[in-house]
């Protein structure tokens, strides 16, 4: 709400809203070519086998981009569309081909309490229809909040999925707290039953799913094609955004520290460390409200190769990291004022895709 009254009243706000801009430098060696355009909000979207395109809108509605047509696909589960929530990620099983299992995170009224809350659904795709749909997680309780619903999905490469949670508004009772859903990373097997390794299998009262806690509000993950290890980033308060590498039974430190602060400027914690709490791999100050995660593991981008990508919603560009041993040493504004970056992936053709809010689907391109 501050940000929308900001863009009206700048000056009445001037002196208690940080007016920083981002510095990243402008990346002129690119462009780009829209592939799908006239697109709302689209917060995930994967590419099936023959190159068609599955698109959630968060709205709620899933379309399939085949030969140049959308087409809406039929038995979606209801969406609860609220604030941050509706239609969310989409993800295909590692053996989609043979089993042909497509997960998908979405807002949802199911279950005890006015409101919604996260669930993670897996389902197959029965020509221009969901079919054989079910329920793998419902996190509870429901609420009329209208912030931090997450959600990433990303698989492994021993098979298992992790998917994120935010947590929902309620900083200062789910994050730290084992037994509630909200503020977590998520680590199920691919049928949706707990893996007996899992760091809190045997915590009473826990919810044996929770593979990481203390997290905020992760709405970018990815698999780095590298190491094998699971990055996730997620949105601080005013400034505080963090990458992190997502460790088993990991206390990522939210609320208790923070490199950011409350929106209205005033502190909420003294603290940006503290024993037994994660530091993140990378902050960003000001917030650039990151969304969406890809590794450029490709050739198509001569000189880009390990880099790694992540959307920003404030600042409206796709921010290209430099990697070095595992640390973001250089950043790099591309597709600069181009729209609100909600996704990005790394197509089976080895080129960059980018989910742009109000344009659609575009295909990022090096320039020779």
């Amino acid at each position: 709400m501050i940000s929308r009254l900001f863009r009206i009243f700048p000056i009445i706000f001037l002196g208690f809203v940080s007016c920083a801009q981002d510095k990243n430098p402008v990346n002129t060696k690119h462009d780009y070519e829209v592939i799908v355009p006239d697109l709302n909000i689209p917060w995930g979207f994967v590419f099936l086998p023959d190159s068609s395109i599955l698109i959630n809108e968060k709205k709620g509605e899933m379309i399939l981009f085949k030969d140049g047509k959308k087409t809406n696909i039929e038995g979606l589960p209801e969406v609860y569309n609220r604030g941050q929530g509706g239609l969310l990620d989409i993800a295909l099983h590692p053996n989609y081909e043979n089993n042909g299992w497509l997960y998908f995170t979405y807002a949802s009224s199911e279950g005890e309490g006015s409101g919604g809350n996260t669930a993670l659904m897996r389902a197959k795709l029965s020509g221009t229809k969901l079919i054989d749909k079910q329920l793998l997680y419902k996190a509870t309780p429901n609420t009329t909040r209208g912030q931090h619903f997450g959600s990433r999905i990303v698989f492994d490469n021993e098979g298992y999925l992790y998917f994120t949670i935010g947590e929902r508004g309620e900083r200062d009772v789910n994050p730290q707290d084992i037994t509630r859903d909200g503020g977590k990373i998520y680590r199920i097997n691919d049928d949706g039953t707990i893996p007996n390794d899992n760091p809190f299998i045997d915590k009473p009262n826990a919810k044996k799913a929770v593979y990481t806690y203390g997290n905020r509000n992760p709405q970018g993950m990815a698999l780095n094609p590298t190491t094998g290890e699971v990055w996730a980033h997620e949105h601080g308060p005013r400034g505080g955004d963090e990458i992190n590498i997502v460790k088993k039974g990991a206390n990522y430190g939210w609320p208790v520290i923070s490199y950011g602060i409350n929106y209205s400027g005033t502190k909420f914690t003294d603290k940006t460390a503290q024993e037994g709490m994660e530091q993140p791999l990378h902050y960003w100050d000001p917030s650039i409200a990151p969304s969406g995660m890809a590794f450029i593991s490709s050739d198509k981008y001569p000189g880009w190769k390990g880099d790694l990508l992540v959307g920003s919603l404030k600042f409206e560009y796709l921010d290209k990291c430099v990697l070095k041993d595992g640390k973001v040493i250089k950043e790099e504004r591309m597709l600069d004022g181009l729209g609100r970056v909600r996704t990005v992936n790394q197509g089976p053709d080895g080129y960059i895709y980018v989910g742009i809010e109000n344009l659609g689907i575009v295909k990022l391109l090096q320039k020779k």
